[in-house]
C-alpha cells in the first residue's frame, strides 16, 4: 500500500564547486556507485513506498528525466536560492511532505526515521557530525549548517554555530525535513507574507530570494513556531565537492 507522504527533492542549483563534473549536467546527476545521486534518492523513496515524488530543477534541468516523476522548474534559478526553490513546488504541499536536499545520499532506514516522526516539522539532525569534516578539506565545518537543540526543540539553526549554553546541543541539519499538512500551510502563508512586505537582509541571507531552507526556518521558530529535531542513526553524507565523492565511496563502500 501506497503511501500518502509525498516528497520533494530540491534540484536547481548549479553545483559550481564540483565543477568540471557539473559542466554539462546538473549536480543531482553526478554519479556514485554507477546512480546518480538523484536516482539513488529516488530508488530509497520508492523501497518506502513513496510514489508521489517531484523535483524542483533548474541549472540543466532538461538533463533530469527520470520516469513517473513531477518537474516543476525554478526559472530564476540563478538568482535566487534553495528557499526559493521549496516554494515553486507550494502546490506539492497537500498532505505530509518529505523535503530533501538533491546533494545527499543516506541509508534507507534515515528515510523511516524522518517519515514516522508525528509532529508538524521534523528536522533531521546528525549529532556525530564533526568527524567527518576532518576530511572535508574543501567544505569545513564552518559551512555546516548546523542546529542547537534544547528541551528537545531546535531553537536555532544556521551555518557555523559552534557555541550554545550548558543545557544546549550542538547538532547538524542533514538536509532532509519532514512537514505535517499544517505545517506546510503555516510555511506558505508566512512565505506569501513575507514576499509582499519584507525587504532587506532575511536571517543569515542578503535578501528573501537568496534565503536558504535554514533562512525559513529560524523565521518560523522566531514566530513561537514548534520546530523538532529528529535524531537520525545511520550512514549519510553530503557531496558538495569531488573530494566528498571520494569520502562518501569509504563510507558507503
Amino acid at each position: 500500500m501506497k503511501t500518502k507522504i509525498n516528497v520533494i527533492i530540491l534540484a536547481a542549483g548549479m553545483g559550481k564547486r564540483m565543477d568540471p563534473l557539473t559542466k554539462d549536467i546538473p549536480k543531482g546527476m553526478v554519479k556514485l556507485f554507477g546512480k546518480s545521486l538523484l536516482e539513488m534518492q529516488i530508488d530509497i523513496f520508492k523501497q518506502y513506498d513513496i510514489s508521489d515524488i517531484t523535483i524542483v530543477t533548474g541549472y540543466l534541468g532538461e538533463k533530469i528525466t527520470f520516469p513517473d516523476i513531477n518537474y516543476i522548474k525554478n526559472k530564476n534559478y540563478s538568482l535566487t536560492n534553495i528557499n526559493e526553490s521549496l516554494f515553486c513546488a507550494k502546490e506539492k504541499f497537500q498532505t505530509e511532505s518529505l523535503i530533501s536536499y538533491s546533494d545527499i545520499i543516506f541509508e534507507k532506514k534515515i528515510i523511516k526515521q524522518l517519515a514516522d516522526f508525528k509532529g508538524d516539522i521534523g528536522v533531521g539532525v546528525r549529532l556525530n557530525w564533526k568527524p567527518c569534516y576532518k576530511e572535508r578539506t574543501l567544505h569545513t565545518a564552518s559551512e555546516a549548517e548546523n542546529v542547537v537543540i534544547e528541551n528537545n526543540k531546535i531553537v536555532k539553526i544556521q551555518k557555523n554555530i559552534s557555541k550554545c549554553e550548558k543545557n544546549q546541543i550542538i547538532g547538524e541539519f542533514i538536509g532532509i525535513m519532514k512537514l505535517s499538512k499544517n505545517a506546510s500551510d503555516i510555511l506558505v502563508q508566512k512565505y506569501l507574507e513575507l514576499q509582499k512586505s519584507h525587504i532587506g537582509k532575511f536571517h543569515n541571507a542578503t535578501s528573501l530570494k537568496q534565503a536558504y531552507t535554514t533562512d525559513m526556518l529560524q523565521e518560523i521558530i522566531d514566530s513561537d513556531y514548534l520546530v523538532e529535531p529528529v535524531i537520525i542513526e545511520g550512514k549519510w553524507c553530503e557531496i558538495d565537492t569531488i573530494q566528498d565523492i571520494e569520502y562518501a565511496k569509504r563510507i558507503f563502500k
